[in-house]
């Protein structure tokens, strides 16, 4: 079953993507007060994927007014290659288009080849004509990769 996150979700999920490798985790902004934050204001938007009463995959899902953007998208090492993913994917921009939303982003570390094959499996183009820039406004929103 694939269904809107709520906040009662975080534990389990956190617990998910501190399995998945690579995935980068913010002290901040991924903590429990951060993502309650984001799905406050995406209301509806995020999805996990349950399977026999637990929670086997996840999709941060949001947007801007503009555009929208898709984090942390993960599935359990164990329930991959199984249409999961394609299906919270399917879930999460049907949310977006809804919203009135017309153009979805992710980004993928350029290391991460399982989630790279994953997005250019599904049709989604790699772009080469933009660079992408960080700037961090708050030095205790420290990133840790899993098990990189």
């Amino acid at each position: 079953m694939i269904r809107s996150m709520t906040i009662a979700d975080y534990e389990e999920v956190y617990a998910l993507w501190k399995t998945i490798t690579g995935i980068g985790l913010r002290s901040v902004d991924d903590s429990k007060e951060g993502i309650e934050k984001f799905l406050r204001r995406n209301e509806g938007l995020s999805v996990v994927a349950v399977l026999d009463g637990r929670i086997v995959g996840c999709i941060l899902s949001g947007h801007d007014g503009r555009r929208g953007c898709l984090y942390h998208v993960c599935v359990h090492a164990d329930y991959r290659n199984q249409g999961i993913a394609g299906n919270m994917v399917r879930m999460a921009l049907d949310g977006l288009k809804q919203e009135g939303i017309n153009k979805v982003s992710i980004i993928a570390f350029k290391k991460n080849r399982l989630g790279n094959n994953f997005w250019t499996g599904l049709g989604w183009e790699m772009r080469e004509d933009v660079n992408y820039y960080d700037q961090v406004l708050n030095d205790m929103n420290v990133t840790t990769f899993v098990n990189a």
